[in-house]
């Protein structure tokens, strides 16, 4: 499960700075960094709702501060 999570995250970090590359590189005349933080914003929403999932069946529990 923290595999699932870290490698999503990476994914998440890797999209923004391929959008911020893309940005410099087209100078706002393309659609790749559109495309990009569209990803972005997808794996990020993905990424809340199987964790919402996973908590709701038991696969994640809730840690307390100790």
């Amino acid at each position: 499960m923290k595999i699932v999570v870290i490698l999503v995250l990476i994914a998440i970090i890797v999209s923004l700075f391929s959008a911020l590359v893309f940005l410099y590189r087209d100078k706002g005349k393309g659609n790749r960094m559109i495309t990009a933080l569209a990803l972005r914003v997808g794996l990020s929403v993905g990424l809340f709702a199987f964790l919402m999932i996973s908590y709701r069946l038991g696969w994640i529990g809730a840690h307390g501060i100790r």
